[in-house]
C-alpha cells in the first residue's frame, strides 16, 4: 500500500490547473476552451448560484471507442437539481447529452476524461436572491484519471458538520454548497488523510467530502439513506444494482460513526471517487487494514462495465465516436 504522503501527492495532482486546450460549449456554441470565459461580476461567483454535474467518460483502446458513462442519468439529476435553484437548462437531458457527445468527439479524446456541465446564474448584479436573473449555461471536458487513490485510502471524520436539508441541501450538486466539502477535505488532508466522512446534526454517518459511502458489516453492504444529507448519487445507485447481481445483501440505514471502527469493509463511491475502497478511518484499520473482497468485486465489475469489456448494462454506456 502506499504511503500517506504518496496518496496525498496522487490527490493534489487532481488539483492542478486544468490546461485550456480544446473546446468548451458556453450559451448556445462550441467556442476555444481558452475563451469561454465570464464576467467577474457574475452573480454565480458572488454568491455560489450554480448547479454542476461531473461526467465520466472512459476511453477503451482495444475498441478504439470513448464511452460516455450514465450520461442522460446526470442530466436528469441537473434537471431535478435547477428546480432548486430556480435555474432553466437550455433543454432536456437528450438535447444535453447530444451537446455533451458532441463536445467529446470535437475534443478528440483518447483517454478517461471527465466532463462539467454547468448552469449558474449569470446576471452581473449584486442581489442576493434567485428570481429574476439570467440564466447561463456551459460545459467544458478534461483528461481525469483517479480522483481519489483506489488501491487503499486512509479517512478522516470531519468537525465540520454536513449541512442540513433545511440549510443548504446535498442532494443536489449545488456550486456554493461545496464550500462545506472543501473546509472538510482540507482538514483531512492536515491529517494526512486521502478523504472526508461528514455526520449529520445528530452524529450518523452522512457521506464523504465528495462521495457516497458504503460499509460492510457481518456480510451486508449498508449506506446512508438520501435522508441523511447525501447527494442522490448515480454511482452510488450503479452499485445497488450491481450489488444485487452479486447476490450481495444491500441496504440502506443509518450509521453510526463507531460502526466504520469495527466494520469488515468501507469504500467511498462516486463518479469523481468511481469505486476507492477505504483501508484507515480515524487511525484505526478497517478490518485487516487491507482492501476487502467485496469493495474489489465491485469495483472490478464498475470499471469493466463503465470501460465496455463487460458486455452487460450497455444501457449505462453511451459511444461517443461514430
Amino acid at each position: 500500500m502506499a504511503s500517506v504522503q504518496d496518496r496525498l501527492k496522487e490527490v493534489a495532482a487532481v488539483g492542478q490547473e486544468i490546461v485550456e486546450t480544446g473546446f468548451a460549449y458556453l450559451d448556445g456554441e462550441f467556442v476555444p476552451l481558452a475563451d469561454a470565459k465570464i464576467s467577474i461580476a457574475t452573480h454565480a461567483l458572488q454568491y455560489g448560484t450554480g448547479v454542476f454535474e461531473g461526467i465520466r467518460a472512459y476511453w477503451n483502446a482495444e475498441r478504439e471507442q470513448l464511452y460516455a458513462f450514465r450520461l442522460r442519468e446526470h442530466f436528469e439529476r441537473m434537471a431535478r437539481s435547477v428546480r432548486i435553484m430556480r435555474i432553466a437548462l437550455p433543454g432536456d437531458p437528450d438535447h444535453l447529452s447530444a451537446l455533451a457527445v458532441e463536445l467529446l468527439r470535437k475534443n478528440g479524446f483518447k483517454s478517461d476524461v471527465y466532463v462539467r456541465p454547468l448552469a449558474y446564474k449569470a446576471a452581473r448584479s449584486v442581489k442576493v436572491a434567485l428570481q429574476g436573473l439570467r440564466d447561463g449555461f456551459a460545459m467544458y471536458s478534461f483528461p481525469l484519471g483517479a480522483y481519489l487513490p483506489t488501491g487503499g485510502l486512509a479517512a478522516r471524520t470531519a468537525s465540520w458538520q454536513r449541512t442540513a436539508d433545511a440549510a443548504i441541501p446535498a442532494r443536489g450538486k449545488l456550486t456554493g454548497a461545496y464550500i462545506n466539502t472543501a473546509l472538510a477535505v482540507d482538514e483531512a488532508h492536515d491529517y494526512e488523510a486521502d478523504e472526508a466522512i461528514f455526520l449529520t446534526a445528530d452524529g450518523h454517518v452522512s457521506e464523504g467530502g465528495g462521495a457516497n459511502l458504503f460499509m460492510i458489516r457481518d456480510g451486508v453492504l449498508a449506506t446512508p439513506p438520501v435522508t441523511d444529507d447525501i447527494l442522490e448519487g448515480i454511482t452510488r445507485d450503479s452499485i445497488f444494482t450491481l450489488a444485487k447481481e452479486l447476490a450481495i445483501p444491500i441496504e440502506e440505514r443509518q450509521i453510526d460513526r463507531t460502526e466504520l471502527y469495527v466494520a469488515e469493509e468501507v469504500f467511498f463511491c462516486g463518479t469523481g471517487a468511481q469505486v476507492a475502497p477505504c483501508v484507515l478511518v480515524d487511525g484505526r484499520p478497517v478490518g485487516d487494514g487491507q482492501v476487502g473482497p467485496i469493495a474489489k468485486k465491485i469495483g472490478d465489475l464498475y470499471f469493466a462495465i463503465a470501460r465496455g469489456d463487460d458486455k452487460r448494462h450497455a444501457e449505462w454506456r453511451t459511444p461517443v465516436y461514430r
